[in-house]
């Protein structure tokens, strides 16, 4: 009993900080989850030494990403189907599938490809490739996650727990991107 006071004390003050600053606590939160799931994917991968500049990018894209469009995008979503709307939560899943989920996905693979130093053509090139399989494997593999955080998780609290969700989302990226970097690499070689 004695470890569970201050882990009490800990996760109190992150939901005094929830409460009193969503956006920023959010972002925080983002960040850690994205870079400690590219740490995660790069051991995965046999890494012996950490890609410096993919940890920045993860970490980047969640503080500035990871963390503000899913807050505003549940918001939204709240305001847009008041409690009293039939079918609500079905609605707001399909929008989230539908029209949240490319957007966030084109964001995504964009963003880390800058943030990593590419330029913009090569950014555009890796997204050509890799955004209908990753969407696809979005659309398969987090449907019922995202299902489940609508109909069950507070307001309050979805884009978190999307953000633990998205933890395993991102080691599954990373390792894609990895992968078609090093196929890029092997073509570009010979």
């Amino acid at each position: 009993m004695a470890i569970s006071k201050p882990i009490y004390s800990l996760f109190g003050s992150y939901l005094e900080q929830l409460f009193n600053h969503p956006l920023r606590t959010k972002s925080l939160t983002a960040c850690c989850l994205a870079t400690s799931a590219n740490v995660t994917a790069q051991r995965l991968a046999g890494a012996k030494k950490l890609n410096q500049q993919s940890l920045f990018a993860y970490g980047l894209f969640g503080l500035i990403f990871g963390g503000s469009v899913p807050h505003y995008f549940y918001q939204t979503m709240e305001r847009l189907f008041s409690s009293d709307f039939r079918f609500r939560k079905f609605f707001i899943f399909l929008f989230e599938r539908f029209g949240y989920a490319p957007l966030y996905q084109l964001l995504s693979l964009y963003f880390l490809s800058i943030f990593e130093g590419n330029s913009h053509s090569t950014a555009v090139k890796n997204l050509e490739k890799l955004y209908w399989p990753v969407l696809r494997a979005n659309w398969q593999y987090l449907s019922l996650f995202v299902y489940l955080n609508i109909a069950y998780v507070p307001a309050m609290f979805r884009s978190i727990s999307m953000g633990i969700i998205s933890f395993i989302w991102v080691v599954f990226l990373a390792q894609k991107r990895r992968r078609f970097q090093e196929k890029q690499a092997a073509a570009n070689s010979k």
